[in-house]
């Protein structure tokens, strides 16, 4: 046991709610309270098929609110693990440190220079195409943008709980409207009609391959594009040239890796919920996949997806490499240029950014 887990449990969440301070509000409004209401959940242990207590959540969003504009200003702490402290992004040095405890640490920069941090136990470590996969289960410390997975520096951390908790989510909206299409096509496959719990866990055990098969793809991604990939998404500004280019590498991991991987293994369920999540700018940017996806679901034959995976994989990566080129041609003026590429008829889909 380590000596000094509590401080570091504590030093962790410290930091996660310093990056919230300064990032949590400026989410949309739909979006923040949809999260804070999955923060409080978990930060309270409520089972996912409970509702939490409304007017408890109300009290607590008021205190967190006092508490973050109370750490507004601070910096991160270094993270302590027995009679050292760590730079707070140094994740190499802290999972080696904790590894042996059972534990995984996970920091970096996401979307919109938003800083992330994450403590959880280790479930499982395993190699994949050159990656290290680390598998984590009950999460001692995170801030309020809980991501299922994220891939950096040649590891990927899936995240079971965050899973289950988006999928759950995911459920609880779909049970509001009941509307036909991708998901309920996903739930009812996954057999949420009779045995909701049991469900719920074959699912994420699914899903979470179809998580890291994304982070594989993200990584071969970056192998083809290289280093000034990352370096042009740091110097932008703009939120909609940020998710802009992040579709396109998205849409590109998908074809390199996650659906020749699902239609190789005839995964339905995953197939289904798969265009359930394809939504916003990456869907409106691939109109031919939603279109093969239409043709699968009524027919069942698969060629119409292979074909359109198959092409994507070409497309989506010249145009990755051509945003790189106005990068390097001129890093100053690149973003002002590759935002007025944007199709004005693709405005609707930043609307909940």
């Amino acid at each position: 046991m380590m000596r000094n887990i509590h401080e570091t449990i504590e030093t962790i969440q410290r930091n996660c709610h310093i990056a919230d301070a300064n990032h949590a509000r400026e989410m949309t409004m739909c979006n923040y309270l949809l999260g804070m209401r999955e923060y409080f959940r978990w930060e309270n242990e409520i089972p996912l098929t409970q509702q939490p207590p409304k007017q408890e959540i109300g009290e607590w969003l008021t205190q967190r609110e006092a508490l973050w504009d109370s750490l507004e200003q601070n910096d991160f702490q270094p993270v302590p693990v027995n009679n050292r402290r760590y730079d707070p992004f140094a994740i190499d040095a802290i999972n080696h440190a904790i590894e042996d405890y059972g534990l995984v640490y996970g920091a970096g920069i996401g979307r919109f220079h938003q800083p992330h941090f994450f403590l959880g136990e280790l479930i499982r470590k395993e190699e994949r195409d050159g990656l290290t996969i680390y598998v984590t289960g009950c999460e001692y410390a995170r801030d309020i943008t809980s991501f299922p997975a994220a891939y950096q520096d040649g590891a990927i951390i899936l995240r079971l709980d965050a899973l289950k908790r988006v999928l759950w989510e995911k459920v609880e909206m779909w049970g509001l409207k009941q509307s036909e299409g991708a998901l309920k096509s996903a739930l009812d496959c996954y057999g949420f009609d009779s045995d909701p719990d049991h469900a719920l866990t074959h699912m994420a055990e699914m899903e979470s391959e179809t998580v890291i098969l994304h982070e594989v793809g993200e990584a071969r991604a970056g192998r083809l594009l290289g280093p000034d990939w990352r370096d042009m998404l740091a110097g932008f500004n703009s939120k909609r040239t940020e998710v802009f280019a992040r579709a396109i590498k998205d849409n590109l991991a998908d074809c390199l890796s996650t659906l020749p991987a699902l239609l190789d293994r005839q995964a339905k369920c995953s197939l289904h919920f798969y265009f359930a999540e394809f939504d916003g700018l990456r869907k409106s940017l691939f109109p031919a996949l939603v279109e093969a996806y239409r043709v699968w679901r009524e027919t069942g034959d698969e060629q119409a997806l292979r074909n359109a995976v198959h092409s994507g994989e070409q497309h989506w990566l010249l145009a990755a490499q051509q945003l790189i080129e106005q990068y390097r041609q001129d890093p100053q003026g690149a973003e002002k240029n590759i935002l007025a590429q944007i199709p004005a008829n693709l405005a609707h889909t930043f609307c909940t950014l």
